[in-house]
Protein backbone atom coordinates (compact mmCIF):
# COMPACT_ATOMS: atom_id res chain seq x y z
CA UNK A 1 0.00 0.00 0.00
CA UNK A 2 1.38 3.68 -0.62
CA UNK A 3 1.93 5.40 2.06
CA UNK A 4 1.71 9.00 0.58
CA UNK A 5 -1.35 10.72 1.51
CA UNK A 6 -1.89 12.40 -2.41
CA UNK A 7 -4.56 10.48 -4.15
CA UNK A 8 -4.62 10.06 -7.68
CA UNK A 9 -6.84 10.32 -10.76
CA UNK A 10 -6.77 10.21 -14.41
CA UNK A 11 -8.71 13.77 -15.51
CA UNK A 12 -7.82 13.66 -19.28
CA UNK A 13 -8.32 10.91 -22.14
CA UNK A 14 -8.30 10.97 -25.74
CA UNK A 15 -7.70 8.74 -28.76
CA UNK A 16 -5.76 10.09 -31.79
CA UNK A 17 -7.44 9.74 -35.42
CA UNK A 18 -7.40 5.63 -36.00
CA UNK A 19 -8.08 2.64 -38.12
CA UNK A 20 -6.83 3.39 -41.11
CA UNK A 21 -4.54 6.65 -41.29
CA UNK A 22 -2.27 7.03 -43.84
CA UNK A 23 -0.65 10.51 -43.66
CA UNK A 24 0.43 10.74 -40.37
CA UNK A 25 3.69 9.07 -38.78
CA UNK A 26 3.86 7.58 -35.26
CA UNK A 27 5.07 11.01 -33.85
CA UNK A 28 2.04 13.15 -35.20
CA UNK A 29 -0.26 10.33 -33.39
CA UNK A 30 1.41 10.59 -30.26
CA UNK A 31 0.99 14.81 -30.73
CA UNK A 32 -2.68 14.53 -31.77
CA UNK A 33 -4.15 12.08 -28.64
CA UNK A 34 -1.85 14.24 -26.60
CA UNK A 35 -3.21 17.75 -27.50
CA UNK A 36 -6.81 16.33 -27.07
CA UNK A 37 -6.15 14.31 -23.68
CA UNK A 38 -4.88 18.01 -22.01
CA UNK A 39 -7.95 19.66 -23.72
CA UNK A 40 -10.11 16.91 -22.34
CA UNK A 41 -8.98 17.87 -19.44
CA UNK A 42 -8.94 21.50 -19.41
CA UNK A 43 -5.44 22.05 -18.71
CA UNK A 44 -2.23 23.70 -20.26
CA UNK A 45 0.26 21.87 -20.88
CA UNK A 46 2.51 23.70 -18.70
CA UNK A 47 1.43 21.29 -15.81
CA UNK A 48 2.91 18.43 -16.98
CA UNK A 49 6.31 17.43 -15.14
CA UNK A 50 6.22 13.36 -15.71
CA UNK A 51 6.15 11.59 -19.21
CA UNK A 52 5.67 8.29 -19.97
CA UNK A 53 5.82 6.20 -23.52
CA UNK A 54 8.04 3.31 -25.19
CA UNK A 55 7.72 1.94 -28.81
CA UNK A 56 8.80 5.38 -30.79
CA UNK A 57 12.09 6.19 -31.20
CA UNK A 58 15.68 4.92 -30.32
CA UNK A 59 15.03 6.79 -26.68
CA UNK A 60 12.15 6.65 -26.03
CA UNK A 61 10.33 8.67 -24.48
CA UNK A 62 13.04 11.47 -24.79
CA UNK A 63 12.46 11.85 -28.52
CA UNK A 64 8.44 12.06 -28.21
CA UNK A 65 8.85 14.52 -24.95
CA UNK A 66 11.13 16.52 -27.48
CA UNK A 67 8.21 16.27 -30.15
CA UNK A 68 5.99 17.27 -27.91
CA UNK A 69 7.44 20.44 -26.53
CA UNK A 70 7.90 18.97 -23.17
CA UNK A 71 10.62 18.79 -20.51
CA UNK A 72 9.64 16.74 -18.12
CA UNK A 73 11.44 15.84 -14.49
CA UNK A 74 10.21 12.53 -14.43
CA UNK A 75 10.24 10.10 -17.21
CA UNK A 76 9.12 6.71 -17.84
CA UNK A 77 10.18 3.97 -20.28
CA UNK A 78 9.20 1.01 -19.37
CA UNK A 79 8.13 -1.31 -21.85
CA UNK A 80 6.49 -4.42 -21.31
CA UNK A 81 4.62 -5.00 -24.54
CA UNK A 82 0.79 -4.87 -24.32
CA UNK A 83 0.65 -4.19 -20.26
CA UNK A 84 3.18 -1.58 -20.63
CA UNK A 85 0.48 1.32 -20.37
CA UNK A 86 -1.09 -0.03 -17.32
CA UNK A 87 2.46 -0.63 -15.76
CA UNK A 88 3.17 2.83 -16.20
CA UNK A 89 0.09 3.86 -14.86
CA UNK A 90 0.78 2.34 -11.59
CA UNK A 91 4.37 4.36 -11.86
CA UNK A 92 3.00 7.59 -12.17
CA UNK A 93 0.44 6.67 -9.77
CA UNK A 94 3.08 5.91 -7.27
CA UNK A 95 5.17 8.65 -8.46
CA UNK A 96 2.04 11.63 -7.91
CA UNK A 97 1.28 9.55 -4.44
CA UNK A 98 4.69 10.16 -3.11
CA UNK A 99 5.01 14.14 -4.67
CA UNK A 100 8.01 13.13 -7.10
CA UNK A 101 5.30 14.21 -9.83
CA UNK A 102 2.05 16.41 -10.33
CA UNK A 103 1.00 15.30 -13.85
CA UNK A 104 2.14 12.81 -15.70
CA UNK A 105 0.99 12.28 -19.30
CA UNK A 106 1.02 9.00 -21.10
CA UNK A 107 1.07 8.99 -24.54
CA UNK A 108 1.28 6.19 -27.40
CA UNK A 109 1.20 6.51 -31.45
CA UNK A 110 1.84 3.37 -34.03
CA UNK A 111 1.18 3.31 -37.72
CA UNK A 112 1.42 -0.48 -37.83
CA UNK A 113 -0.96 -0.78 -40.65
CA UNK A 114 0.00 2.00 -42.41
CA UNK A 115 3.68 1.21 -42.86
CA UNK A 116 2.47 -2.46 -43.86
CA UNK A 117 0.53 -1.04 -46.46
CA UNK A 118 3.52 0.95 -47.72
CA UNK A 119 6.18 -1.36 -47.63
CA UNK A 120 7.98 0.13 -44.90
CA UNK A 121 7.79 -2.91 -42.61
CA UNK A 122 6.60 -6.87 -42.46
CA UNK A 123 4.39 -8.48 -40.11
CA UNK A 124 6.29 -9.44 -37.09
CA UNK A 125 6.54 -13.10 -36.77
CA UNK A 126 8.73 -12.63 -33.92
CA UNK A 127 10.48 -10.47 -31.41
CA UNK A 128 14.14 -11.61 -32.78
CA UNK A 129 16.49 -14.53 -32.05
CA UNK A 130 18.55 -13.54 -29.41
CA UNK A 131 18.95 -14.66 -25.73
CA UNK A 132 16.02 -17.02 -24.19
CA UNK A 133 14.45 -16.64 -27.57
CA UNK A 134 17.44 -18.41 -29.69
CA UNK A 135 16.14 -21.82 -28.58
CA UNK A 136 12.81 -21.22 -30.07
CA UNK A 137 12.34 -19.38 -32.82
CA UNK A 138 14.76 -21.31 -35.71
CA UNK A 139 12.00 -24.00 -34.82
CA UNK A 140 9.02 -21.27 -36.35
CA UNK A 141 7.98 -20.92 -32.72
CA UNK A 142 6.26 -17.10 -33.68
CA UNK A 143 4.22 -15.12 -31.18
CA UNK A 144 0.65 -15.99 -32.80
CA UNK A 145 1.76 -19.99 -32.79
CA UNK A 146 2.61 -19.35 -28.59
CA UNK A 147 -1.02 -18.10 -27.64
CA UNK A 148 -2.21 -21.12 -29.90
CA UNK A 149 -0.23 -23.32 -28.07
CA UNK A 150 -1.55 -21.90 -24.56
CA UNK A 151 -5.16 -22.18 -26.08
CA UNK A 152 -4.72 -25.68 -26.89
CA UNK A 153 -4.00 -26.39 -23.53
CA UNK A 154 -6.66 -24.41 -21.93
CA UNK A 155 -8.79 -27.53 -24.28
CA UNK A 156 -7.25 -30.17 -23.69
CA UNK A 157 -6.53 -29.38 -20.03
CA UNK A 158 -10.27 -27.85 -19.04
CA UNK A 159 -12.56 -29.11 -21.89
CA UNK A 160 -12.86 -25.21 -23.37
CA UNK A 161 -13.81 -25.64 -27.07
CA UNK A 162 -13.40 -23.63 -30.12
CA UNK A 163 -16.37 -22.14 -30.40
CA UNK A 164 -16.54 -21.21 -26.86
CA UNK A 165 -13.30 -19.08 -28.33
CA UNK A 166 -15.19 -18.13 -31.36
CA UNK A 167 -18.16 -16.27 -29.14
CA UNK A 168 -15.28 -14.10 -27.43
CA UNK A 169 -14.79 -12.63 -30.97
CA UNK A 170 -18.58 -12.84 -31.63
CA UNK A 171 -19.60 -10.62 -28.68
CA UNK A 172 -16.38 -7.99 -29.36
CA UNK A 173 -18.13 -7.04 -32.50
CA UNK A 174 -21.24 -7.10 -31.09
CA UNK A 175 -19.86 -4.42 -28.86
CA UNK A 176 -18.16 -2.84 -31.30
CA UNK A 177 -21.26 -2.33 -33.77
CA UNK A 178 -22.42 0.06 -30.89
CA UNK A 179 -18.83 1.93 -31.63
CA UNK A 180 -18.77 4.32 -34.02
CA UNK A 181 -14.94 4.71 -34.03
CA UNK A 182 -14.28 1.03 -34.39
CA UNK A 183 -12.72 -0.35 -37.17
CA UNK A 184 -15.40 -3.48 -37.85
CA UNK A 185 -18.69 -2.70 -36.85
CA UNK A 186 -20.38 -5.70 -38.80
CA UNK A 187 -21.81 -8.84 -36.61
CA UNK A 188 -19.96 -11.77 -37.22
CA UNK A 189 -21.50 -15.32 -35.88
CA UNK A 190 -19.51 -18.46 -34.60
CA UNK A 191 -19.56 -20.09 -37.83
CA UNK A 192 -18.22 -17.38 -39.43
CA UNK A 193 -15.38 -17.21 -36.72
CA UNK A 194 -14.66 -21.33 -37.29
CA UNK A 195 -14.87 -21.00 -40.85
CA UNK A 196 -12.29 -18.38 -41.80
CA UNK A 197 -8.43 -19.36 -42.63
CA UNK A 198 -6.47 -20.92 -40.14
CA UNK A 199 -3.72 -18.67 -39.10
CA UNK A 200 -2.08 -21.38 -35.98
CA UNK A 201 -4.49 -23.44 -34.79
CA UNK A 202 -6.24 -23.30 -33.58
CA UNK A 203 -7.06 -19.90 -34.13
CA UNK A 204 -8.88 -18.54 -37.47
CA UNK A 205 -8.24 -14.89 -38.54
CA UNK A 206 -11.18 -13.88 -36.75
CA UNK A 207 -9.50 -15.29 -32.87
CA UNK A 208 -6.68 -12.80 -33.72
CA UNK A 209 -6.68 -9.01 -33.18
CA UNK A 210 -7.25 -6.25 -36.35
CA UNK A 211 -4.15 -4.23 -37.25
CA UNK A 212 -4.41 -0.72 -37.77
CA UNK A 213 -2.99 2.72 -37.21
CA UNK A 214 -3.63 5.17 -34.26
CA UNK A 215 -2.53 6.27 -30.90
CA UNK A 216 -3.66 7.38 -27.25
CA UNK A 217 -3.06 9.42 -24.41
CA UNK A 218 -3.93 9.62 -20.80
CA UNK A 219 -3.30 12.60 -18.25
CA UNK A 220 -3.19 11.46 -14.14
CA UNK A 221 -2.99 13.97 -11.76
CA UNK A 222 -2.95 15.19 -8.07
CA UNK A 223 -5.61 15.66 -6.38
CA UNK A 224 -5.19 19.26 -6.30
CA UNK A 225 -5.58 19.69 -9.58
CA UNK A 226 -9.09 17.84 -9.55
CA UNK A 227 -10.94 20.94 -9.07
CA UNK A 228 -9.32 23.08 -12.12
CA UNK A 229 -10.25 20.51 -14.40
CA UNK A 230 -13.28 20.41 -16.98
CA UNK A 231 -14.07 16.75 -16.66
CA UNK A 232 -14.67 14.45 -13.55
CA UNK A 233 -11.97 12.35 -12.06
CA UNK A 234 -11.89 9.00 -11.95
CA UNK A 235 -9.33 8.08 -9.86
CA UNK A 236 -6.54 5.16 -9.71
CA UNK A 237 -7.78 2.77 -6.63
CA UNK A 238 -5.48 0.02 -6.73
CA UNK A 239 -2.54 -1.67 -9.06
CA UNK A 240 -0.63 -4.78 -9.67
CA UNK A 241 1.84 -5.78 -12.29
CA UNK A 242 3.77 -9.33 -12.63
CA UNK A 243 6.33 -10.83 -15.08
CA UNK A 244 6.27 -14.46 -15.42
CA UNK A 245 8.45 -16.07 -17.97
CA UNK A 246 10.38 -15.24 -21.41
CA UNK A 247 11.20 -18.63 -22.72
CA UNK A 248 7.79 -20.88 -22.77
CA UNK A 249 9.84 -23.70 -21.52
CA UNK A 250 10.01 -21.94 -18.38
CA UNK A 251 6.24 -20.73 -17.91
CA UNK A 252 5.31 -23.30 -15.32
CA UNK A 253 1.71 -23.22 -16.60
CA UNK A 254 -0.02 -22.38 -20.18
CA UNK A 255 -3.14 -21.80 -18.76
CA UNK A 256 -2.20 -19.02 -15.93
CA UNK A 257 -1.80 -16.06 -17.02
CA UNK A 258 0.22 -13.45 -15.03
CA UNK A 259 -3.09 -11.20 -14.68
CA UNK A 260 -3.21 -13.70 -11.75
CA UNK A 261 -1.17 -11.86 -9.72
CA UNK A 262 -1.28 -8.64 -10.81
CA UNK A 263 -5.37 -8.88 -10.78
CA UNK A 264 -5.23 -10.20 -6.93
CA UNK A 265 -2.53 -7.24 -5.83
CA UNK A 266 -4.65 -4.56 -8.06
CA UNK A 267 -8.27 -6.07 -6.04
CA UNK A 268 -5.98 -6.15 -2.54
CA UNK A 269 -5.15 -2.49 -3.23
CA UNK A 270 -7.63 -1.24 -4.32
CA UNK A 271 -9.89 -3.17 -1.55
CA UNK A 272 -12.75 -4.43 -3.77
CA UNK A 273 -13.82 -7.94 -4.95
CA UNK A 274 -13.97 -8.69 -8.42
CA UNK A 275 -18.01 -9.07 -8.22
CA UNK A 276 -17.84 -5.67 -7.26
CA UNK A 277 -16.68 -4.52 -10.88
CA UNK A 278 -18.83 -3.24 -12.79
CA UNK A 279 -17.24 -3.76 -16.68
CA UNK A 280 -13.78 -4.82 -17.48
CA UNK A 281 -11.33 -3.89 -20.21
CA UNK A 282 -9.14 -6.83 -21.12
CA UNK A 283 -6.15 -6.72 -23.67
CA UNK A 284 -7.57 -8.99 -26.62
CA UNK A 285 -4.98 -9.81 -28.97
CA UNK A 286 -6.38 -13.03 -29.04
CA UNK A 287 -9.52 -14.37 -28.16
CA UNK A 288 -7.42 -16.67 -25.73
CA UNK A 289 -6.68 -14.02 -23.93
CA UNK A 290 -9.86 -12.36 -22.40
CA UNK A 291 -10.80 -15.90 -21.49
CA UNK A 292 -8.03 -17.21 -19.71
CA UNK A 293 -7.77 -13.10 -18.11
CA UNK A 294 -11.34 -13.70 -17.11
CA UNK A 295 -10.26 -16.75 -15.02
CA UNK A 296 -7.34 -15.02 -13.57
CA UNK A 297 -8.69 -12.09 -12.09
CA UNK A 298 -11.36 -13.84 -10.63
CA UNK A 299 -14.34 -13.71 -12.13
CA UNK A 300 -15.04 -16.94 -12.66
CA UNK A 301 -12.94 -20.00 -11.55
CA UNK A 302 -10.04 -21.67 -13.46
CA UNK A 303 -10.78 -24.12 -16.51
CA UNK A 304 -14.77 -22.07 -16.17
CA UNK A 305 -13.64 -19.33 -18.87
CA UNK A 306 -15.44 -21.56 -21.66
CA UNK A 307 -18.99 -21.70 -20.21
CA UNK A 308 -18.63 -18.37 -18.73
CA UNK A 309 -18.30 -16.30 -21.76
CA UNK A 310 -20.97 -18.77 -23.81
CA UNK A 311 -24.20 -17.01 -22.73
CA UNK A 312 -23.91 -13.21 -23.70
CA UNK A 313 -21.98 -12.20 -20.73
CA UNK A 314 -19.68 -9.88 -22.31
CA UNK A 315 -22.04 -7.60 -24.34
CA UNK A 316 -22.77 -4.13 -23.52
CA UNK A 317 -26.51 -4.95 -24.15
CA UNK A 318 -27.83 -7.96 -21.77
CA UNK A 319 -24.41 -8.67 -20.63
CA UNK A 320 -23.88 -9.45 -16.87
CA UNK A 321 -20.22 -8.35 -17.29
CA UNK A 322 -19.41 -5.95 -20.35
CA UNK A 323 -15.96 -6.66 -21.76
CA UNK A 324 -13.85 -4.44 -24.06
CA UNK A 325 -17.11 -1.85 -24.54
CA UNK A 326 -15.17 -0.58 -27.24
CA UNK A 327 -14.82 -3.63 -29.44
CA UNK A 328 -11.21 -4.31 -27.76
CA UNK A 329 -8.19 -5.41 -30.02
CA UNK A 330 -10.28 -7.99 -32.43
CA UNK A 331 -12.82 -5.05 -33.78
CA UNK A 332 -12.38 -1.75 -32.83
CA UNK A 333 -8.62 -0.93 -33.56
CA UNK A 334 -5.05 -2.49 -32.54
CA UNK A 335 -1.82 -0.39 -33.46
CA UNK A 336 0.33 -2.57 -31.28
CA UNK A 337 0.89 -1.65 -27.81
CA UNK A 338 -3.17 -1.42 -27.09
CA UNK A 339 -2.67 -1.51 -22.95
CA UNK A 340 -3.75 2.30 -23.59
CA UNK A 341 -6.47 2.03 -25.06
CA UNK A 342 -8.59 0.35 -22.06
CA UNK A 343 -7.79 3.04 -19.89
CA UNK A 344 -8.96 5.27 -21.93
CA UNK A 345 -12.00 3.51 -22.68
CA UNK A 346 -12.55 2.60 -18.94
CA UNK A 347 -12.64 6.05 -18.04
CA UNK A 348 -14.99 7.05 -20.78
CA UNK A 349 -17.62 4.43 -19.40
CA UNK A 350 -16.94 5.87 -15.90
CA UNK A 351 -17.63 9.13 -16.91
CA UNK A 352 -20.78 8.43 -18.95
CA UNK A 353 -19.15 9.32 -22.31
CA UNK A 354 -18.81 6.39 -24.37
CA UNK A 355 -21.40 7.00 -26.75
CA UNK A 356 -24.02 4.45 -28.38
CA UNK A 357 -22.53 1.99 -26.12
CA UNK A 358 -23.09 3.31 -21.97
CA UNK A 359 -22.64 0.32 -19.78
CA UNK A 360 -25.73 1.22 -17.13
CA UNK A 361 -26.42 -0.37 -14.15
CA UNK A 362 -29.71 -1.02 -12.47
CA UNK A 363 -31.84 1.86 -12.53
CA UNK A 364 -30.00 3.51 -15.40
CA UNK A 365 -27.00 4.80 -13.24
CA UNK A 366 -23.70 4.36 -14.41
CA UNK A 367 -20.88 1.87 -13.62
CA UNK A 368 -18.95 3.01 -10.35
CA UNK A 369 -15.94 0.43 -10.65
CA UNK A 370 -14.01 -0.95 -13.96
CA UNK A 371 -11.03 -2.68 -14.01
CA UNK A 372 -8.57 -2.42 -17.19
CA UNK A 373 -5.84 -5.53 -17.37
CA UNK A 374 -3.26 -5.42 -19.83
CA UNK A 375 -0.86 -8.77 -20.96
CA UNK A 376 2.14 -8.27 -22.78
CA UNK A 377 4.72 -10.30 -25.06
CA UNK A 378 3.29 -14.03 -24.68
CA UNK A 379 1.62 -13.91 -21.34
CA UNK A 380 4.87 -12.57 -20.67
CA UNK A 381 3.88 -9.70 -18.37
CA UNK A 382 1.00 -8.38 -16.98
CA UNK A 383 -0.52 -4.91 -15.66
CA UNK A 384 -3.94 -4.56 -13.79
CA UNK A 385 -5.37 -1.06 -12.74
CA UNK A 386 -8.63 -0.49 -11.04
CA UNK A 387 -10.52 2.50 -11.26
CA UNK A 388 -13.29 3.95 -9.66
CA UNK A 389 -15.83 7.26 -9.92
CA UNK A 390 -15.70 7.79 -5.94
CA UNK A 391 -12.87 9.42 -4.67
CA UNK A 392 -10.31 6.47 -2.27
Amino acid sequence: MRTASRKVAIVGVSLSDCGRVDDATPYALHAQAARRALADAGLGREVVDGFASAGTGTLAPVEVAEYLGLRPTWVDSTSVGGSTWEVMAAHAADAIAAGHANAVLLAYGSTARADIKAGRRTGTLSFGARGPLQFEVPYGHTLIAKYAMAARRHMIEHGTTIEQLAEVAVQARANAALNPEAMFREPVTVDDVLSGPVIADPFTKLHCCLRSDGGAAVLLAAEEYVPDCRTAPVWILGTGEHVSHASMSEWPDFTTSPAAVSGRLAFQRAGVRPEEIDFAEIYDAFTYMTLVTLEDLGFCGKGEGGPYVEKGRLRVEGGELPVNTDGGGLSAQHPGMRGLFLLVEAVRQLRGEAEGRQVRQNGGRLPELAVASGTGGWFCSSGTVVLGRARP
